[in-house]
């Protein structure tokens, strides 16, 4: 008989033990599972460059002028006023090297003979194909290839009509413009 008591015993704890653990269960998962919780929405970030706001000054002339691998600017005039800061900004958006489509900005004198400066500019190579020293240029960028920029900076010149071209040898002929200053 005490072998039954004993068997009975170990039943009734088991059962209690069970009872205890689902209890216990139960309990656990109407505290915290009773309410529908709100999913966070995820915040959404914009990865990239911020851009800076610059406050447009008006005596600053920005001028962007593309130039590309059919020998072509994209402007055939350009306007300025007389005095203002010019922000030209060269870019060659062709894929040629320097040493087969190399373009320039040169911004000449007034009356000045645009054949002959690009003749003595065709033999100058080694200097970008601009003159050195010349007294026939108001401003040039350096001599630049595919994918590349170049910035120059410069005051303009007195009310006229001038002249920009490019130097690098044939190019004139398709690449020139009026630089019109009021």
């Amino acid at each position: 008989m005490y072998y039954l008591s004993a068997i009975t015993k170990l039943h009734v704890m088991k059962f209690f033990k069970y009872l205890l653990v689902s209890l216990f269960t139960f309990m656990l998962v109407i505290a915290c599972g009773g309410e529908e919780k709100k999913k966070e929405e995820p915040k959404k970030v914009k990865i990239g460059v911020q851009k800076e706001i610059k406050k447009k000054d008006d005596n600053v002339a920005n001028v962007v002028l593309t130039a590309n691998d059919s020998m072509q600017y994209n402007k055939k005039e350009i306007r300025v006023k007389s005095g203002q800061k010019v922000k030209l900004t060269l870019r060659h958006i062709g894929r040629m090297d320097i040493n087969e489509m190399g373009h320039n900005f040169i911004l000449l004198k007034l009356n000045v003979n645009a054949d002959e400066f690009v003749a003595k500019a065709a033999t100058e190579q080694a200097n970008g194909y601009i003159p050195k020293d010349s007294p026939d240029i108001i401003a040039h960028t350096k001599l630049i290839g595919g994918g590349e920029i170049t910035v120059i900076e410069f005051d303009a010149p007195e009310p006229g009509v001038y002249q920009f071209l490019c130097s690098f040898p044939a190019h004139y002929a398709t690449m020139h413009g009026k630089f019109i200053v009021e």
